[in-house]
């Protein structure tokens, strides 16, 4: 395969990192748009639409394992997209996940319901599902190696920041359409209402392919492809030569428990009859936390770019055990000015400390022969496992959906893992970018096959 390349990625077309980064946060917020707006309807409404609503409880925990089917799909999208990405290009997987995106999303807008279709009608729910899961699979790995490829060295983690504010902003975005949604008529509601934020995915499909065709492949593939030729077994190579940063990438991933249980487990408590808040304020609960995340997720990139990726996510996932501890807490008590303040502290600012920093930090561990499967199948093994913690969640708060301490105890076990991973992984913010991934005694020797094309 022979494919024309710049020698690094200052050689790149001017302003083409800003474009990257662009494409990044638009397709992403647009794609995590659906994937969020799934969320909100497994807590709000599909208990009622698709399951037994004679029985709300089992309803709702079988609503909420429909989410995390999606993250179950994922690892299998990994394999399989991480694969091509590494052997045709960033931008090809990129445009292709969020085609499929949004066309599974407004298939679900179209569903027969329970009282329609009987038994069917969760099953086509979950196959669904299941597409957006190969989807989102993906979309952030294809999106965060395309922004730090075409990044500056010194910024890498700002830029790569981008596919992650974009994330913050499609739920931001799911939440708002949310709002106006949840406050139709009951009736209204339950038959059409909650349909329409589904049905806008078409609008995803066609801006995302506007965008992101317009993207050049990145420098740092396409010397990869011009210098050395691409892998033909990508996760072959992956597994003999990156087995330890796979593993801690799988377990650093296991932070995102902190988004699904903020986002849907505790959406489902605060609305329920133990504390009896109204859907409205708590969707904008959401809508505020991740408007401050937009704002810190830069700031805590930047900041990694300073002093490293390691304290700064570190930080993220110490504090979000406490944090959410606090928010859980404030929850219980159904004060709202409680559980707005620590909703914004605990999911707008302590989270986004470890979510801003994790495309750059788990990037910079592989290869770019390797890093779109390095990304795609360490974080979507550890996303598939956040995407269950809801379900266990539901579980672990027993039958009267209300015992937030264990909750909180359960959120705190799954950031430990991604501590652990933080203080026994490589500080690589200084390396230069051609040299990611590579061993210690290697870089000098391709540092000088590259320097020789």
């Amino acid at each position: 395969m022979s494919v024309p390349a710049p020698a690094s990625a200052a050689d790149a077309p001017p302003g083409q990192h800003w474009k990257a980064a662009t494409a990044a946060w638009i397709g992403s917020a647009l794609e995590y748009y659906d994937f969020f707006v799934y969320g909100s309807a497994a807590a709000l409404i599909f208990p009622k639409v698709f399951f037994d609503s004679s029985d709300p409880a089992t309803a709702t925990l079988l609503s909420l394992a429909t989410f995390g089917v999606a993250y179950a799909a994922r690892p299998l999208g990994a394999l399989v997209l991480g694969h091509v990405g590494d052997r045709l290009g960033r931008k090809k997987i990129m445009v292709f996940t969020l085609i499929l995106m949004g066309l599974s999303t407004f298939l679900i807008g179209c569903l027969p319901t329970r009282a329609q279709a009987g038994s069917l009608a969760p099953v086509l729910l979950v196959l669904c599902r299941v597409l957006q899961g190969i989807s989102a699979a993906g979309e952030q790995a294809s999106a965060s190696s395309m922004s730090l490829e075409h990044a500056p060295a010194d910024r890498r983690g700002f830029f790569t920041s981008f596919t992650l504010s974009g994330t913050q902003g499609g739920q931001l975005i799911a939440t708002l359409v949310f709002i106006p949604v949840s406050r139709l008529p009951e009736h209204q509601l339950l038959s059409w209402g909650w349909r329409v934020p589904f049905w806008l995915s078409v609008a995803v499909a066609v801006t995302g392919y506007v965008i992101r065709r317009r993207l050049r492949e990145t420098p740092a593939f396409a010397q990869q492809a011009a210098t050395e030729g691409v892998v033909r077994l990508p996760l072959a190579v992956l597994v003999r030569e990156h087995w330890a940063d796979v593993l801690r990438v799988i377990a650093g991933a296991l932070i995102a428990s902190v988004s699904t249980i903020f986002t849907v487990w505790a959406l489902a408590y605060a609305t329920s009859d133990a504390v009896g808040m109204s859907r409205t304020f708590m969707l904008w609960v959401g809508a505020l936390a991740n408007l401050f995340a937009l704002a810190a997720i830069p700031l805590w990139a930047k900041l990694s770019d300073r002093i490293g990726r390691r304290p700064v996510f570190l930080t993220g996932a110490v504090g979000s055990a406490a944090a959410m501890a606090g928010y859980l807490w404030a929850v219980s008590t159904g004060s709202r000015p409680l559980t707005l303040t620590l909703g914004i502290v605990a999911f707008g600012l302590v989270y986004s400390a470890a979510n801003g920093v994790w495309p750059a930090f788990y990037g910079e561990m592989f290869a770019t022969r390797v890093r779109l499967s390095g990304l795609a199948v360490g974080t979507q093994i550890g996303f598939a496992v956040a995407g269950f913690a809801v379900t266990f969640a539901a579980e672990i708060a027993g039958p009267g959906g209300d015992d937030w301490p264990s909750v909180a105890l359960f959120t705190a076990a799954l950031c430990l893992p991604p501590a652990l991973a933080a203080l026994t992984a490589r500080e690589t913010h200084q390396v230069p970018t051609e040299l990611l991934g590579e061993r210690p005694d290697s870089r000098a020797k391709r540092a000088e096959r590259v320097t020789a094309v």
